[in-house]
């Protein structure tokens, strides 16, 4: 008796690995790069020699991952799903889709494919045209937020997708719950990019849940082409010396500077202009203490990104000293906040993720307005 039951955990092992092996070589069969990105470094998508298929890979789509890496399977043209293979599994072109970013709604809307949008998360907060022009007929419903998640809606709607976003990690009640349901979903990780350019690449998943991969390919092109041509065109042309910029005002009592190597200040340099806080070269934001910060913004010629303030008696109603800031009294003031809705949604932070070339000419007006073509700006605005 001890000997059979010795044969069926020894059997039971060989099975158990033979799942787990199955499941890597699953994913292992798909060798054919249909993207590899230029710019970002959290996502690929690889096909199959048999079939239509691809495959989605997501690697660390928030801060502090470590090797995590999620797969979403993308079948067409009669394509079947392979046994054992660990992926989230959708049908292209997907028909009705849940954002729980603004900047997922932007990709499909730079795709011209945003009908395919059914709900998303704030929607008080979402800048874009179609979201609200469809929002009070019911095609476009807010489903809340990952906090606080309207499960029941999102079962009534039965959506194809949930695009969701991570901060610090995976939402575990959420997906817990979408897996419940029956609902797919993936982590879309685009905030995580250091890059601008990498933030808008992540455009190309949602051209291939939409099956326009080549008008996909082609909008990124456009959007990397015109930023590294003026990214080019300051690099010969910019003021010297550089402008120094401030970045941001406190929140609680509390300053917090990106890191050097953030987006934000990608978008600075490219500009023309240099960033007054250099040594935090870590990838998350630190907190800095208030006289360190006045100091830093006394430094400055250029102040941006002040938060909720339109204009500069709201700024210096912050704290009196600001008024003595040069950027201040030389009213070289700017905010991002130029596009925003009623309940204070910025279109920066949506539409400005994967418009980076838009963003860039902004900052070029700022920092280097001899080099550029107009004096227009898109998301800033000047305080007065």
């Amino acid at each position: 008796m001890k000997r059979f039951a010795l044969l069926i955990a020894v059997l039971t092992g060989l099975l158990a690995s033979g799942c787990g092996g199955s499941a890597t070589r699953s994913a292992a069969d798909f060798t054919v790069e249909i993207y590899t990105p230029e710019y970002a470094s959290g996502f690929d998508i690889r096909g199959r020699d048999k079939d239509a298929a691809t495959l989605v890979t997501v690697r660390n789509p928030w801060q502090g991952a470590g090797n995590v890496e999620q797969h979403l399977l993308i079948l067409r043209e009669g394509a079947k799903a392979p046994a054992g293979l660990d992926a989230q599994v959708v049908k292209a072109p997907v028909r009705h889709v849940v954002c729980m970013s603004s900047s997922h709604v932007a990709m499909f809307d730079a795709l011209g494919e945003v009908r395919r949008i059914s709900g998303v998360s704030g929607i008080d907060y979402i800048s874009n045209t179609y979201v609200n022009e469809h929002r009070y007929c019911g095609e476009v419903r807010d489903v809340g937020y990952d906090t606080n998640l309207n499960f029941e809606l999102l079962a009534s709607m039965r959506p194809d997708l949930v695009l969701l976003y991570g901060v610090t990690g995976e939402n575990t009640v959420v997906t817990g719950k979408l897996r419940e349901l029956g609902i797919p979903y993936i982590y879309i990780g685009d905030y995580m990019e250091e890059s601008p350019l990498g933030k808008a690449e992540w455009l190309m998943v949602a051209a291939e849940l939409c099956n326009v991969r080549d008008k996909g390919a082609e909008t990124f092109r456009g959007i990397a082409a015109r930023y590294n041509a003026l990214k080019n065109r300051i690099a010969k042309a910019a003021r010297s010396p550089r402008p120094k910029v401030m970045l941001n005002t406190p929140y609680r009592d509390t300053w917090f500077m990106p890191s050097s190597r953030s987006f934000m200040v990608r978008l600075i340099e490219d500009a023309g202009g240099e960033y007054v806080y250099t040594k935090n070269a870590s990838d998350t934001s630190v907190a800095v203490d208030l006289e360190e910060a006045y100091l830093l913004a006394s430094s400055a010629d250029t102040w941006i990104n002040v938060g909720p303030c339109n204009t500069l008696a709201e700024l210096t109603a912050q704290n009196p000293k600001f008024a003595d800031v040069p950027a201040v009294s030389n009213r070289q003031v700017f905010n991002n906040n130029r596009r925003q809705t009623p309940a204070g949604g910025s279109d920066f932070w949506e539409s400005g993720v994967i418009r980076p070339d838009l963003v860039l000419r902004d900052l070029c007006t700022v920092f280097n307005p001899q080099a550029v073509d107009t004096a227009e700006l898109y998301y800033y605005k000047r305080l007065e």
